[in-house]
């Protein structure tokens, strides 16, 4: 291989977009509307009309969409949240910075999203609501969740940061629970170049609360509802993302094509692929995560054979230091393990078939 290989590459994606793209951000620079102007207020449309929902209010990132949700449905001080503890920090410090307790449930050791059937022993009076990740692209089981929250009469909140474009039973990520989270930091399937999130629900009510907290409690200058945030999205990243939204589809192609290269490529028995559920689901791999037993072995390999890698996540969050204040005692068996074996490998869509070929053949040849 005589092209470096990276876990990700956003300058070719840029190549392909930069004559739309930089007409758009001059237009933008020139006409000294840069907050929350008509791109943003056409992102919203788009994205509501792509994923199916009634509604979609910008924020500032992936983080304050979950704040924002947390807030809009005034969980805080001496609620619980059920979340899952293999998944990026933000999850549960969104829930955390609301004032509320993330209580977690462990994992299916084969999707790596939240195990449903660990959840219900955790609900109580306490319990305000669940906040699945849908990890790595594939959907968790939301269906069976969202009928559990039905049942205990407690709220739905998808973290769809990693998701955007994926499915269950045809439905899109992020139209099942009360609200759902997207990030659109630059490594996501739909990034932008900078930071960016969206917040996607079926309630105007809850729409009109979400606008307000989002900027500052209030919608009218000088008059504020609630203690609220700054998170707005500005024109240029919106813009940047009308620009993604347009080829979503076809970058999501390539993904998957890469993952199936992957699957039909590598031949290892000390690796495990990545596991994707055979029901009406679809995965939008915004990472490609296997498993191996030794990582560190494994690690020191792909370093030598100069292929980058991601470890997603090595340490369980509630044995993360913030999160010492709450006292977790839990010790959960498919957390523990997953944390300990998982690694990913590059994809993205503008990865060459000659650097999967080389990938695949490099971990064929691992001992």
């Amino acid at each position: 291989m005589n092209k470096r290989i990276k876990i990700f590459d956003l300058t070719e994606q840029y190549k392909s977009l930069s004559k739309k793209v930089n007409k758009d951000i001059l237009k933008i620079l020139k006409s000294g509307q840069y907050i929350l102007g008509d791109n943003v207020n056409k992102l919203e449309e788009e994205f509501s009309n792509f994923i199916g929902s009634k509604y979609s209010v910008s924020c500032n990132s992936g983080t304050d969409a979950l704040v924002l949700s947390l807030r809009a449905l005034d969980i805080g001080h001496g609620d619980e949240v059920i979340t899952t503890p293999f998944t990026y920090f933000a999850t549960a410090e969104a829930i955390a910075l609301v004032g509320a307790k993330p209580i977690f449930a462990d994992i299916d050791p084969k999707t790596f999203n939240i195990n449903y059937n660990d959840i219900e022993k955790y609900i109580n009076r306490r319990t305000k609501a669940i906040l699945p990740v849908h990890l790595f692209g594939q959907s968790a089981e939301i269906i069976k969740i969202k009928k559990l929250c039905k049942k205990y009469r407690i709220s739905l909140i998808e973290d769809c940061a990693q998701s955007f474009g994926a499915k269950k039973n045809s439905k899109y990520t992020g139209t099942f629970g009360d609200f759902g989270c997207f990030s659109f930091f630059p490594t996501k399937n739909l990034g932008c170049a900078g930071d960016g999130g969206m917040i996607t629900t079926n309630s105007n009510v809850k729409m009109k609360k979400l606008k307000k907290l989002r900027n500052h409690g209030g919608l009218i200058r000088n008059v504020h509802e609630y203690i609220g945030y700054n998170s707005r999205l500005d024109e240029i990243q919106a813009a940047i993302l009308l620009a993604k939204i347009k080829i979503i589809n076809s970058l999501d192609k390539k993904r998957n094509e890469i993952a199936k290269l992957y699957q039909s490529s590598i031949k290892n028995q000390l690796i495990a692929l990545p596991y994707k559920t055979e029901d009406n689901s679809h995965h939008v791999y915004n990472q490609y995560t296997i498993k191996v037993k030794n990582r560190k072995k494994f690690v020191k390999y792909l370093s030598a054979n100069s292929i980058p890698y991601g470890i997603y996540y090595p340490i369980p969050i509630y044995k993360q230091k913030a999160m010492k204040m709450f006292n977790y005692k839990c010790h959960l068996n498919n957390t523990e393990k997953i944390t300990k074996e998982c690694i990913s490998i590059p994809i993205y869509p503008e990865l060459s078939k000659e650097s999967i070929k080389y990938i695949s053949k490099v971990i064929n040849n691992y001992k």
